[in-house]
């Protein structure tokens, strides 16, 4: 993560429930469709004064106006990479560190063009309100902006880079960021349904959900090489949401598959593969796999299947400590579409003392974990930005060791808190949501927390606040009495306590009391109605995506 400061209620039952985070900054939101002068628009913003900048003068109505700030985020993006370019282009005067936070910035500026230009072709095709989906996908594209952006200042901070750039960057950086905050707003107020209507949510194609094992269906080729390598197991069932698999290849060691390294299998992979024409499976045999994966964006709908949470295992030790920005720490970094990994182990070895040190990094919109294990120490999980699930995973850490930004949900996993350094206490989460209006936040429901054998006397906590708008909240999951009776931790004196979204509800064991909470604003109990805006079903609007990974979930809450 960023350096340390130096009762069920099922999908059926919510036929209406409210959007989550569509705030507004001011009492009351006009009409979208109303013709306004700026400096009224701009006050439903985080930033008045910037939006009033960007907005051309006269009256305009919402869409018209969030279309502009849109394409206004589109060109300076474009301006802010070329910046960082120019930056790359004198690297011989600059550190190995600062040449790999400008190479980050790059990569994430890039990234940020192309949702920009994504997200400019769906608000170009209406003045109304999105269904539901469609408007998720957008606000989970501009959510997803603000991250990389954040992401790029943090790797220059961390390595000591900021006085070895031009200021022209650090300027864009903050700037651009205040633009593309203003640009979320507006596509907010304007093209986001303030209630979502689940009937029409309903998955189609998928009358049912599965509760058990992961399904396949493939071809006779396939399912040949299939029984050959993987006679062990038995994964095959039919049913209505089998995982359909188009092509299979097969990674070994031994040499007897068809590559010996998981780079290999991903670079044979076909490009921009769609949900519809079903996964490229990576089967990768036992062994330690000692190699850095990163699975770009043109890599959709890739399926990397192991032999075993402790049997296929890809380990690696880069670290901050060792002069590694922590976005590019990752063992394994993925942000293509779709991507699905189930029974494989992903290892950061770097020890405590290293400082941050990312197991797995994940980007990847609609991404899922299966049955897979995440053992590091600081920062061991990056759930970057943008939609993912984990169920049944293991996850080991201490400082910081679920972290990022993503809309993410945890559930039946088992989290081990481990010995940190001498000194330091562990928050198990810390959430980077910066801006009011990003779909985001950790949700942890029905999973288990339970001490890894060396804690010791370890203070534990729940989480705490990374950034301003920090939201995190554990459902009916147990909690051992390793967790401090206070439960949640302070970054930095009053920082955020007012402005987070911490919550608890329904959850058991010696630590879950809440008697002796923190009574920070921020904090809450809640109750069913509130927790059942955090599930699978309502938060990730999983549902719509999850039925063709074949992955068993709970929609609603226990």
């Amino acid at each position: 993560m960023a350096s340390k400061p130096f009762s069920f209620i099922g999908f059926s039952f919510l036929l209406l429930f409210p959007l989550l985070c569509t705030p507004s900054y001011a009492i009351d939101i006009p009409d979208p469709t109303a013709l306004l002068p700026p400096e009224t628009i701009c006050k439903y913003t985080p930033y008045p004064s910037s939006c009033t900048s960007i907005l051309p003068k006269g009256n305009a109505n919402i869409y018209d106006s969030g279309r502009f700030s849109i394409r206004q985020s589109l060109s300076q993006s474009l301006k802010f990479q070329n910046l960082v370019q120019k930056q790359l282009q004198r690297s011989s005067t600059l550190s190995k560190p600062t040449i790999r936070a400008l190479e980050d910035c790059n990569y994430l500026a890039s990234q940020n063009v192309d949702s920009l230009s994504s997200c400019i072709g769906t608000v170009n095709k209406t003045s109304k309100v999105l269904p539901s989906l469609e408007a998720e996908d957008v606000q989970t594209l501009l959510s997803s902006i603000l991250t990389n952006l954040q992401t790029c200042l943090e790797g220059l901070q961390s390595t000591s880079s900021t006085g070895s750039v031009d200021k022209e960057v650090m300027d864009s950086l903050s700037n651009d960021s205040k633009t593309h905050s203003v640009s979320l707003a507006l596509f907010t107020n304007g093209w986001v349904p303030k209630y979502r209507d689940a009937a029409a949510l309903q998955p189609k194609n998928h009358p049912k959900f599965r509760y058990g094992r992961l399904p396949m269906r493939m071809s006779d080729k396939n399912q040949a090489i299939y029984n050959k390598f993987l006679h062990r197991r038995k994964l095959l069932q039919a049913g209505d949401e089998e995982v359909v698999i188009k092509d299979i290849v097969v990674v070994s060691k031994d040499g007897s598959g068809n590559f010996t390294t998981i780079n290999d299998a991903i670079a044979a992979a076909p490009n921009n593969s769609a949900a519809s024409g079903g996964y490229f499976l990576i089967y990768v045999t036992a062994g330690e796999y000692q190699e850095y994966v990163s699975i770009e964006s043109n890599k959709k709908y890739l399926f990397l299947l192991g032999d075993g949470i402790g049997q296929t295992n890809i380990t690696g030790n880069r670290s901050v400590g060792d002069g590694w920005t922590t976005f590019n720490s990752g063992t394994f970094a993925v942000v293509a579409q779709g991507f699905l990994a189930a029974d494989i182990t992903f290892k950061n070895t770097a020890g405590p003392s290293k400082g941050q040190a990312v197991a797995l990094r994940s980007g990847a919109d609609f991404s899922t974990f299966y049955r897979c294990s995440f053992e590091g120490y600081q920062d061991t999980l990056y759930t970057h930005s943008k939609r993912q699930f984990y169920r049944e995973c293991d996850i080991y850490g201490t400082v910081d060791f679920i972290f990022g930004n993503a809309a993410v949900v945890f559930q039946n996993c088992n989290i081990y808190p481990r010995k940190p350094n001498s000194g330091q206490f562990n928050p198990i989460t810390a959430q980077g949501r910066t801006d009011l209006n990003q779909n985001t936040g950790t949700s942890i429901h029905n999973c288990t927390i339970k001490a890894a054998e060396n804690l010791g006397t370890t203070k534990t906590y729940l989480g705490r606040p990374w950034k301003e708008y920090s939201r995190t909240v554990y459902m009916q999951t147990f909690m051992d009495s390793l967790i401090d009776p206070a439960g949640w931790h302070e970054w930095s004196g009053d920082f955020a306590l007012s402005t987070l979204y911490y919550a608890e509800y329904n959850n058991s064991g010696p630590g879950s009391g809440t008697s002796n909470r923190v009574t920070w604003p921020g904090y809450h109990v809640i109750g069913a109605s509130d927790a059942a805006n955090f599930t699978i079903s309502n938060f990730l609007l999983g549902d719509s995506w999850l039925p063709i990974t074949g992955v068993p979930y709970t929609g609603g809450l226990i």
